[in-house]
């Protein structure tokens, strides 16, 4: 089990595609379409998950003012205690580079990084960029 925090709200799914939920649940908010899905892996230092709980809430507010369908960010509950994730939607490449261009511009999102870099939260980052089936 995983503790969402979850822009979309819902806590679980049965016999159907988490693509086709969150393509949906951006477009119910927002009218716009995902087509593109940034995964975020992150590799976390195991003692500092509150830290980790504070950097993905602090997204949530981030994330959307910046251009992005934060779909939602998940830490460990149970079994693998090192492992979160992040997903945010895009309607293209570009969205995703000008969502890139405004975060850096954004005080509240360098200050974010700034937060898990100082503190060594987030050990290990790797980006997958997916396309909603």
């Amino acid at each position: 089990m995983l503790y969402a925090l979850a822009a979309a709200g819902a806590t679980s799914v049965t016999g159907v595609s988490m693509g086709t939920v969150a393509t949906e649940a951006v477009s119910a908010r927002s009218g716009g379409v995902v087509r593109i899905v940034v995964f975020i892996r992150y590799q976390i230092d195991p003692y500092k998950i509150e830290d980790f709980r504070k950097y993905a809430q602090n997204w949530a507010r981030i994330i959307p003012r910046c251009g992005g369908h934060l779909l939602g960010y998940f830490m460990p509950h149970e079994g693998t205690n090192d492992v979160g994730w992040g997903l945010i939607g895009f309607d293209s490449l570009a969205a995703y580079e000008a969502y890139r261009a405004k975060l850096k511009a954004d005080q509240e999102a360098r200050d974010n990084f700034s937060l898990a870099f100082n503190n060594r939260v987030i050990l290990r980052e790797e980006r997958s960029f997916l396309e909603a089936v």
